[in-house]
């Protein structure tokens, strides 16, 4: 027993680790009592703010992985800018571009805003005759953004860019990135960075032109030959000088999404044969 009491006593308490507080904001003396109780209720206010809004974000990726894959289309997301105008070449590339798609059978999805994303919106609605398809606009709130151009079937107004480019890939199945400034770089950058990390999977992203060249000669010179990326996350988009490059590369991924689902296109509105166990898209 003697020796028992004897091992109890030789044992340490436990150390809990110390609890790091940050410095509390340095009360001037000329505060009132009803100063400093608003001043520490704010501060607990935003701390219950900050607590709930990590609640809602985990609660959007339990819901986000958990929703079924739409398979019935295949959507594609082209990223641009708004402020090049009807009279510009690119514009008439880019509806081109778009037009050639939706006759393909891919709806489109743009920022629904004027410029390019305009073009795309105004292609797809010229190419839809044959499978119906539907153009998407995800328009963003914005004091200085005008309102959606006219060629949409559907719109989503998003108050933030987090919410708008959380919903523009989650609803594409590949992504053209056409001429567009920072905005557009913002956009295809989260796409690249999704493919890296292995997020997203058999979503081609496309660079079309020239002017973003620039970019992979960036990210080859300074990012990768300093070991900051792997050599194969060049590999994993595609840099195409020519709009019909990006159409080829965006239909061999729609037919490996079809096949991969065991579903085929609907009949065309025309009533030309396309075979298959297609459904409508008007019924589904």
């Amino acid at each position: 027993m003697s020796g028992k009491r004897h091992t109890a006593r030789r044992r340490l308490p436990k150390r809990r680790p110390p609890r790091v507080n940050l410095p509390e904001p340095v009360e001037r003396a000329h505060e009132s009592t009803w100063a400093r109780w608003r001043r520490r209720a704010r501060r607990k206010a935003l701390r219950a703010t900050d607590r709930a809004i990590g609640g809602l974000y985990a609660l959007i990726s339990w819901i986000d992985e958990r929703t079924p894959v739409e398979t019935r289309y295949f959507r594609v997301a082209i990223f641009g800018s708004s402020r090049i105008g009807p009279d510009d070449a690119a514009y008439e590339r880019v509806r081109e571009l778009a037009r050639e798609l939706s006759y393909a059978g891919c709806d489109i999805v743009t920022g629904g805003g004027p410029g390019l994303m305009r073009a795309a919106n105004e292609g797809a609605r010229s190419g839809a005759y044959r499978y119906r398809t539907r153009s998407f606009g995800l328009a963003i709130l914005l004091p200085f953004e005008e309102q959606p151009n006219p060629f949409l079937d559907e719109v989503a107004h998003h108050k933030t860019l987090f919410s708008r480019l959380h919903q523009f890939i989650r609803l594409s199945h590949a992504y053209v990135v056409v001429d567009g400034g920072v905005g557009t770089t913002l956009e295809t950058l989260m796409v690249w960075q999704l493919l890296q990390v292995g997020l997203l999977e058999d979503r081609p992203l496309v660079f079309v032109g020239p002017m973003w060249r620039g970019l992979r000669d960036w990210i080859g010179e300074e990012v990768v030959a300093r070991g900051l990326a792997s050599p194969a996350d060049l590999d994993r988009v595609h840099w195409v000088d020519d709009t019909g490059e990006a159409i080829r590369i965006v239909r061999e991924a729609r037919d490996r999404f079809l096949a991969r689902h065991e579903v085929t296109l609907p009949p065309p509105a025309g009533g030309e044969a396309a075979g298959g166990r297609g459904r409508d898209r008007e019924a589904a």
